[in-house]
């Protein structure tokens, strides 16, 4: 087989940058290990800058996105038993961010990629990819017992973390940066009403918690547990019952439980691979890069990746100049470079730590309160949640 850009890994990141390059009239193939049902069935986060927007948009699959998703125009933050609210709309210039599952998204992406009949081979095993440093790279898998070639001049690696692309990358070429943080998030969805129609971010004594939604009918509830926690040792009620104690006594009031429909423990990291960019070969999303989800960054940071290198590649072909692959790397760490600083920051400001002081809190509780009471503390939170401008900090090339 043969095509001009393979992608590997069939989730949000591969779907979008296929769907552009498609729109673009750019061949790509798309091979998966797993099968489209499984890649549906992960919950991931859901909140949506403007950047994915926007690609949403333009890949022309954002109808469904525009129709069902939740605008929200600003977020309360919940220390001290009282909540305060960061005006995102106001204090950015009228930039909000939208509630839109990557479930949906993903099925969105899925849905116009099958109606325009383009090839995705799932549960494809033993996925390679091989001279990637050359001019000629290709991609070999096994399906259905037989090998099978994807000859291509780029490889976009949207694989994952634990994907084949980075780990195919020479050792002697690659750095890697990593903070593992000593907690992880318990999540659960459940078909209630949301405790409120835009997000809280609660720092309590108990340990963070966070109140988000899907939908107006649909509720994402997320609890800090330690790493030692097993999701099974976590009833609906014993999860219902803690929520409650990080909550001020309107979020009691307020919260509707109800039975799961999901419940798991994911684990926190700050992730960044350097460069991003081997020879043909092109690391985009969880490949290269992972954030805590405290700040709601991970999908919307990979949406960036597959814009700047849609635009690499279309410059590729349309105008025959490779300076835009050659710049690849070097635009997406700055912006994401922002970002893990931004999720790191605000993991800090919110988390309670194992070995915490006493007046570690104090310290917490102090900044929170000077940010909530400073403009310009409010707007460094506002303009970071709503994703910095592609070009924030960017030089000319």
């Amino acid at each position: 087989m043969r095509t001009q850009v393979a992608i590997v890994g069939g989730g949000p990141s591969g779907l979008l940058l296929g769907q552009l390059l498609h729109k673009a009239g750019i061949d790509a193939v798309i091979v998966e290990r797993v099968s489209g049902d499984y890649v549906l069935g992960r919950i991931r986060a859901g909140i949506l800058e403007q950047v994915s927007i926007d690609l949403m948009d333009e890949a022309g699959v954002g109808a469904r996105m525009h129709k069902e998703g939740l605008v929200h125009e600003g977020i309360e933050m919940l220390f001290g038993g009282e909540r305060h609210r960061v005006d995102l709309n106001k204090l950015t210039g009228g930039k909000n961010v939208m509630v839109y599952g990557q479930t949906e998204l993903t099925r969105d992406l899925m849905e116009a990629r099958s109606a325009a009949g383009l090839p995705t081979v799932y549960e494809a095993q033993n996925v390679r990819v091989h001279e990637f440093d050359s001019t000629h790279p290709y991609v070999t898998y096994e399906k259905n017992g037989k090998s099978e070639r994807i000859d291509c001049d780029f490889i976009a690696g949207c694989d994952g973390f634990h994907g084949v692309c980075r780990a195919s990358a020479p050792r002697s070429a690659i750095k890697e940066y990593e903070k593992v943080y000593p907690f992880g998030w318990l999540g659960l969805l459940a078909d209630t009403p949301p405790v409120n129609h835009e997000l809280i971010y609660v720092n309590s004594p108990r340990g963070f918690a966070l109140c988000s939604q899907r939908s107006a009918t649909r509720s994402r509830y997320y609890l800090q547990v330690p790493l030692t926690d097993k999701v099974e040792e976590w009833t609906d009620d014993a999860f219902w019952q803690e929520l409650k104690l990080r909550l001020d006594d309107k979020g009691r009031r307020d919260l509707v439980t109800g039975p799961s429909i999901e419940k798991s423990i994911a684990p926190l990291r700050s992730f960044v691979t350097e460069p991003l960019r081997f020879g043909r070969m092109f690391l985009a999303g969880d490949a290269g890069h992972i954030v805590p989800p405290t700040g709601a960054k991970g999908l919307n940071l990979a949406a960036t990746d597959v814009k700047f290198l849609h635009d690499a590649i279309v410059e590729f072909y349309k105008d025959k100049s490779e300076a835009g692959i050659d710049d690849y790397s070097r635009k997406c760490l700055g912006r994401i470079w922002r970002a893990e600083r931004f999720s790191w920051w605000f993991t800090q400001l919110m988390h309670r730590f194992p070995h915490d002081e006493a007046i570690t809190s104090k310290f917490q509780n102090a900044e929170l309160d000077y940010l909530m009471n400073s403009e310009s503390g409010l707007k460094t939170i506002a303009e970071n949640y709503v994703g910095l401008p592609l070009d924030f900090g960017a030089s000319k090339r």
